[in-house]
């Protein structure tokens, strides 16, 4: 936990999970610092405040006493939110939670949006916010001077209004926009591609990794899928649901659960099976959960993973150790976790570690796939 000094207040906030990451970083950046300070010098808001992309609720907590909507793609920012809420007890105001496809609020006076990593987020956030806003609404946004390009300024001329910056301060920057932008529809939801080994039709929402075609590690692990067992299969950390999507074919006996903490990438994966396999929604589940919390032990039988090694811009592996651990409580005795990982993790010693057992099932220059049996 940590000391969070804003302009209107202070906050003890954590990274999420409590415990998990590197203790030296912050559930904050400046760009939050900036924002509270030019949000503290504004008057009162008429409409409802709207938040985008709060990572770990330092943004929603500092302004609970607003009744602030908070949408985002990241279910670990949400359960973030809620602990960091929790642990900043107030009288005032209430945080209203929204998944990143569900619509915004109408009219809103303030609109506060962290910078999303991927333009193609950005875009699909500034057309839904077009959809809702209205002259009045006063549009900040905030993003690290090196994320904010003419790119990303351009979508917000192009789809709101006039914008500009202001001067950058402790390497972060705020962008306002005025909305007089004609209202349009944003382009399609989904970016779709052809997958050349089966022909299936992969379709991504705005925050999928690796969007507009198949990632090289993903391609690498299809190769090295188990074939023929019966049980539970769980993709976990699924994106568009591809690994889950071939392994349905390979193993006609079995139930795939597509898992991610993201709702844009579970989305994804339902429509890929919808339109690829619809013979096989029966035999799907479909979670959006933080790992395999939601899980009971013993319960699975093969777990697919190819975990993050970043959380927000962080670079960390403690997500995917918690997904090896997430693995090994719900195995069943004889059930096997598979990883692709860039070569130069230290994923095969970790996963020998726990499981007591690790081999190595394929290699290339930049990745592994590694096998470990729970015993």
């Amino acid at each position: 936990m940590s000391r969070f000094d804003y302009a209107s207040g202070t906050l003890e906030l954590d990274r999420y999970p409590p415990g998990a990451a590197d203790d030296n970083l912050q559930a904050w950046d400046a760009a939050d610092e900036y924002l509270l300070a030019h949000i503290a010098t504004l008057g009162a808001v008429a409409g409802p405040t709207l938040i985008l992309n709060d990572s770990f609720g330092a943004l929603a907590c500092a302004l609970r006493a607003l009744s602030p909507y908070s949408s985002g793609d990241s279910y670990l920012s949400q359960l973030a939110t809620r602990h960091n809420d929790r642990q900043n007890p107030g009288d005032d105001g209430e945080i209203h939670f929204l998944d990143s496809l569900s619509p915004l609020p109408d009219a809103p006076g303030l609109v506060v949006m962290k910078i999303p990593k991927t333009l193609a987020l950005l875009e699909y956030q500034l057309y839904a916010l077009r959809r809702v806003a209205t002259a009045a609404t006063q549009v900040i946004a905030a993003g690290k001077v090196k994320d904010i390009h003419n790119s990303t300024l351009q979508r917000f001329s192009d789809i709101l209004g006039p914008t500009r910056t202001s001067l950058a301060k402790k390497k972060a920057r705020l962008i306002f926009s005025q909305v007089t932008a004609p209202a349009a529809d944003s382009p399609d939801r989904c970016c779709v591609w052809t997958l050349e080994e089966s022909g299936y039709q992969i379709h991504n929402h705005a925050n999928v990794f690796s969007r507009a075609s198949l990632d090289i590690g993903a391609r690498f692990f299809m190769h090295h899928l188990p074939k023929g067992l019966d049980g539970t299969l769980v993709d976990l950390g699924c994106g568009n649901g591809v690994l889950g999507l071939t392994a349905l074919g390979q193993n006609p006996g079995s139930e795939v659960h597509f898992v991610d903490e993201s709702y844009m990438a579970v989305a994804s994966s339902r429509i890929n099976i919808e339109i690829n396999r619809p013979q096989d929604m029966a035999r799907c589940r479909f979670s959006v959960e933080n790992s395999l919390a939601g899980y009971d032990a013993g319960s699975v039988q093969v777990v697919l993973c190819n975990p993050p090694f970043h959380q927000q811009q962080a670079i960390t592996d403690h997500i995917a150790r918690e997904m090896f651990r997430d693995a090994k409580r719900t195995l069943r005795v004889g059930g096997e976790l598979r990883v692709v990982a860039n070569r130069h993790l230290d994923y095969y010693h970790q996963i020998k570690q726990l499981f007591g057992n690790c081999t190595t099932l394929g290699s290339n220059p930049k990745f592994v796939v590694l096998r470990a049996v729970k015993i």
